[in-house]
């Protein structure tokens, strides 16, 4: 069996131990989840604690010196997305291309990552929309309960 099949499995086990468990939504306690990442030096097993209460949450986020701004809703379980969506907001045909391109981007880029980790640079060419969805994010975790 090879590292990225051993790492598959690995993951394959822990959801169905994390669904087995079965965290009730909108519980605020700690939580653990865990993070599987390999290599060729082996499988490691991280386990992530959060605060973060399971829901969906929506913030928006502004940017740019001619405020722009796109509206953000991911959801959480265990503190890992498990879906996002991106509103956009511009009338600038620029603005919206840019906008609408990163919003079809950004689903792929977090969706299964620790909230704790995700933090968008530059995406599908947009320099200054991922400003906005950072913001959103910074929001969405205060709404979250992360302290």
């Amino acid at each position: 069996m090879n590292v990225k099949t051993k790492i598959r499995a690995v993951a394959w086990m822990t959801t169905s131990i994390v669904m087995t468990v079965g965290w009730s939504t909108g519980h605020t306690a700690e939580r653990q989840a865990s993070s599987v990442t390999g290599g060729a030096e082996g499988l490691k097993v991280a386990n992530l604690h959060t605060a973060y209460a399971d829901g969906t949450y929506t913030a928006t986020g502004q940017y740019g010196s001619a405020p722009s701004f796109i509206t953000v809703t991911v959801t959480l379980h265990a503190g890992i997305i498990t879906s996002a969506e991106v509103k956009t907001h511009a009338t600038n045909p620029t603005s919206l291309d840019y906008q609408r391109r990163f919003a079809a981007a950004v689903p792929a880029a977090i969706i299964g990552k620790p909230i704790e980790q995700v933090k968008v640079d530059r995406l599908a060419g947009s320099s200054g929309t991922p400003e906005g969805f950072n913001a959103a994010l910074a929001q969405i975790k205060q709404q979250a309960g992360h302290t």
